[in-house]
């Protein structure tokens, strides 16, 4: 799914704040290393300094891909070309004791820390970790072009600190986010298995019922001829879905995360949405009702069920997350080529997060009903409350 905008908006406000800050930097460098009354040399290392940092900003700018591979070689390059600039500079005896003169690269130093949070978040696990250590002993030795005084060998000191919290909370972000994935996959793979087995329910069900029309058939065949060819249309059509499932199961168990082995569980679906509903109605104050528009017999059973499963994580929803809602308004609606399922909510105050689940119920949700080429959305209804609302077609649950 696509990032939400409000998120997008934030990365861009971060960049926007970030450039701001090392411009700022970047000028404070220049107005003191090109402060009348400095020599050449002191103008020309000036310069470059400002070139570094900004190269520091093609690294730590764009928004990265996990697990990234050029990021630690581009930190590398980075690290290393600032650590062999100092060390040229020591050599050369450029450097002096200028604190209030001039500066060492303050815009450098930044830009430095915030390649190696960047790293740390999001560079290939194999090479961050040394790239993130070049970067902040790149950082922490900066200081040292203004001479070897204690007073820079602490803001080295102080740099390093500032390198090794900006790689702490790389290293946190990266395992918060870990964490995250490895639960969305779970819970993906667990829903895979659960369609799964409701596939192979179904499948069951009907070869059963092919069998037995069969055997009919052979002892009407020479009495009633014509009550022959109903039941073989009748199983040209159970075969053509039993087929159409096979294929989705076929699908679905290829995936390497699926969990075949897990727990048989009983099928429910539209037929069962009364009850659910009475259930929920038993623990909210926010009783549900329900709207049919259309005949619900002879829908395929894995539209059926995933259908019930929207419901169900409806109305599980508004329990959970809509404490003052007053109702919640259940629809399903049948046309010759779509099931539309909503589930609607009237309450007005904020969402609250709940006690467990973490917000991953819509992501199985979201991989079942796919599975069917139906689609699932879920936010903000225009007259306030929140709206679940699933699509699934229905000529292609039966010719696919």
């Amino acid at each position: 799914m696509n990032a939400p905008i409000s998120s997008t908006w934030w990365v861009r406000l971060g960049q926007l704040a970030g450039l701001t800050a090392l411009a700022l930097l970047c000028a404070f460098d220049l107005r003191y290393g090109l402060a009348s009354g400095m020599g050449v040399v002191d103008a020309l290392r000036a310069l470059l300094q400002v070139g570094l940092a900004a190269a520091t900003a093609v690294v730590w700018l764009p928004v990265h891909r996990p697990e990234s591979r050029a990021l630690p070689i581009a930190a590398l390059a980075l690290g290393a070309v600032s650590l062999t600039v100092t060390a040229g500079f020591l050599l050369l005896g450029t450097s002096g004791a200028y604190l209030l003169g001039g500066t060492w690269g303050l815009a450098e130093s930044a830009g430095m820390i915030a390649v190696v949070f960047v790293v740390t978040r999001f560079g290939a696990a194999r090479f961050a970790p040394g790239a993130a250590v070049v970067a902040a002993l790149a950082a922490a030795a900066l200081p040292l072009r203004a001479g070897a005084d204690l007073v820079y060998v602490i803001f080295g000191l102080l740099q390093a600190l500032g390198a090794v919290g900006a790689a702490a909370a790389g290293i946190y972000l990266r395992v918060v986010a870990s964490g995250r994935e490895r639960a969305i996959a779970l819970v993906r793979a667990e829903q895979r298995a659960e369609f799964a087995r409701d596939l192979h329910d179904f499948i069951a069900h009907h070869v059963t019922g092919i069998v037995v029309q069969a055997q009919g058939a052979r002892f009407v065949a020479e009495q009633d001829p014509q009550r022959v060819i109903v039941a073989l249309e009748q199983i040209e059509r159970a075969g053509a879905e039993t087929m159409a499932s096979m294929r989705r199961m076929v699908g679905v168990l290829r995936n390497p995360d699926a969990r075949p082995d897990a727990p048989l569980a009983p099928l429910a679906g539209v037929a069962d949405l009364a009850p659910l509903l009475e259930g929920h109605n038993g623990t909210t104050n926010a009783p549900a009702r329900l709207y049919v528009d259309g005949p619900l017999d002879g829908l395929p059973v894995e539209v059926s069920t995933s259908a019930y499963r929207v419901v169900m994580e409806g109305l599980t929803n508004a329990r959970q997350h809509a404490s003052d809602a007053r109702s919640v308004a259940v629809s399903v609606r049948r046309t010759p080529d779509w099931l539309l399922v909503r589930v609607a909510d009237d309450g007005a105050g904020p969402r609250t997060t709940p006690a467990r689940g973490h917000g991953f119920g819509l992501v199985g949700l979201t991989e079942r009903v796919r599975a069917l080429d139906g689609t699932v959305t879920a936010g903000p209804g225009v007259s306030g409350g929140w709206v679940l609302d699933a699509a699934f077609p229905l000529r292609a649950a039966v010719t696919r």
